[in-house]
Parts: structure tokens; sequence; C-alpha cells
């Protein structure tokens, strides 16, 4: 794609807490994709130790960093980067994800082609720390959100296959209209479900969604980032937003025919919550999720 076909402005947002190494190897992705017209906006979360001499090392005037005073909390933290940028279309990536170089390149031209697209998003391979892929979980994992079962193409309404299957990967597998979403109204309750909640905000625009079947980003599974699911603070921060934002997805009127779903996600949302609350030694404060888990057993 030349620089003629390149006219709209992409910000990429990578928000990043305390993952220096592969934050670089982040931004070089980002720095390297054939689709040029980018900004890149790093929003620091205030990390331990602050990546701006890692930033500045790129020296590549695309790039602006931004930190914040106290930590935010990963949804927070995206949403400050949003209300920064520039782009009429908004690409997120995790700090330790990666794109192909031709993420962009193939991904920004069906909004372009299309106004009554919302986003556009792929498929994603599966990597170790080391940046390896891992070819078995990859294909498993594309099963897992049913992306085996999409053909290339428009969808739209596109609940089914963003909110039930997971099959948009806000987070570092998409391409989104800035405008389709109010980002000053985003709630922090979202937390660490911020890219579903960022689904559910583009299928609420009645828009449609663009799926290019190709794995043009590296999702990475680490060893820390094992531990730290497993860790009790993380689950409960999880079950949280899951309750948060599967609550609202029960309670929205245009997906009355996914509420039985959506109302089973909030039941293992609080049963988790309680469990965690349990292992962090927290019996009178778990005793309420259990109840609200078990009242929904006869729905």
């Amino acid at each position: 794609m030349d620089a003629m076909h390149q006219n709209s402005l992409v910000s990429v947002i990578i928000p990043t807490y305390n993952r220096p190494l592969y934050l670089k190897e982040a931004i070089a992705s980002a720095i390297q994709q054939k689709y040029r017209n980018i900004e890149i906006i790093i929003s620091d979360d205030c990390s331990s130790e602050s990546p701006q001499a890692i930033i500045e090392a790129f020296q590549d005037s695309r790039i602006r960093f931004r930190r914040n005073e106290k930590n935010l909390g990963i949804a927070m933290n995206f949403i400050n980067a949003i209300k920064e940028a520039r782009g009429k279309y908004i690409a997120s990536l995790n700090d330790d994800d990666l794109w192909s170089e031709d993420f962009l390149e193939k991904l920004v031209p069906h909004l372009d082609a299309d106004p009554d697209l919302a986003l556009a998003f792929c498929d994603h391979y599966i990597m170790d720390s080391n940046g390896t892929i891992n070819y078995p979980a990859t294909e498993e994992n594309t099963r897992r959100w049913k992306r085996n079962q999409l053909k290339e193409g428009l969808y739209q309404p596109f609940c089914e296959i963003g909110l039930v299957h997971r099959a948009v990967f806000s987070a570092s597998a998409a391409v989104i209209r800035k405008d389709v979403i109010e980002w000053n109204n985003f709630p922090s309750e979202a937390g660490v479900f911020w890219d579903l909640y960022v689904t559910y905000l583009a299928c609420c625009s009645g828009l449609g969604a663009y799926y290019y079947p190709g794995r043009l980003a590296l999702y990475r599974e680490s060893a820390e980032s094992i531990i730290r699911s497993a860790d009790v603070k993380a689950k409960l921060r999880r079950a949280k937003a899951g309750i948060f934002c599967y609550g609202r997805f029960m309670e929205d009127s245009k997906l009355e025919e996914f509420k039985h779903y959506f109302k089973r996600k909030w039941m293992e949302a609080n049963k988790s919550m309680a469990v965690g609350l349990l292992q962090a030694k927290q019996v009178a404060a778990a005793i309420p999720y259990f109840w609200r888990a078990f009242s929904l057993i006869k729905i």
C-alpha cells in the first residue's frame, strides 16, 4: 500500500505497566508497520521504573509518551490515552503482544471502504515468553473463540461473535473507528475486561465488524502471566470485572436473546468472587456473592 492510500491516521495505544523488555518489542512491532500514517501513544500506569528512556531510544517522532501520576488500572490507563488520540481509528496493542508488519495494512482499508463498519479484526497466534509461536495452542485458541467457523467478511450485527463467542479480541487484534464509542463515559468498573466492554460498546453502535481470517497479531502467554492469573488478587479483579460487565449485558434489552448466557457468566463471576474472598480469608464478604451465584441456578 502506497502513501496515497494511507490518509487515515491510526492512533496506536500501548498501555504498559512494569514490562520494559516486552514493551520494547511491542513498540518495535508498531513502528515497523507498513501502514505508516500512525501515532503511537505509550501510556505508562506508574511503573516502578519509568520506561521513558526505552521509548526515547527509538527516536521516532510518531511516538508520544504519557505517564499516570498514580496507578489507575488497565481500563483507565487505556481510556486516558484514548482521550489524547487524534486518529480516525484506534488500535490497542498490549505491552507484551506483537503485530505482524501488515496488521494495519490488512485491516484499515476495510474501515476506509465501508463507513458502516465499527471495527475490523483478525485471528492471532499464541507465543511463549521468548516469542516462540506455539502452533498447537494457536489452533486450539482459534477453535476456542470459534474463529475457525468464521468466513472473511462483514458481520452485522456482531453481538454473538463479539460477546458470546468472544471472537473479537479488541486488546491487540482489532482496529476500531474512534467515533463509534463515547470514550469519556467509559466505566472504570470494566477493569481487566475493558477490551470486552469496548467490544460491547462497538456492538451497541449498530454498525458491523469485518473479519480478516489471517493471523496478524501475536498474543503472549508467558509463565509470568500464568502465575499472575492464579494469584488471588488477580482472580478477584477478574471476578469483579465479570460481575460488572455481564451484569450490564444482562440488563441490555438489545441483547435479550443472549440473556441466559450472560446470566450464567454473571453467576460464574459471582462464584469466583466468593471463592477468591474465601481464599483471602474474607468469609463474611464472600457470603453475598455465594447467595447471588446460587440464586440463578433456578433461572
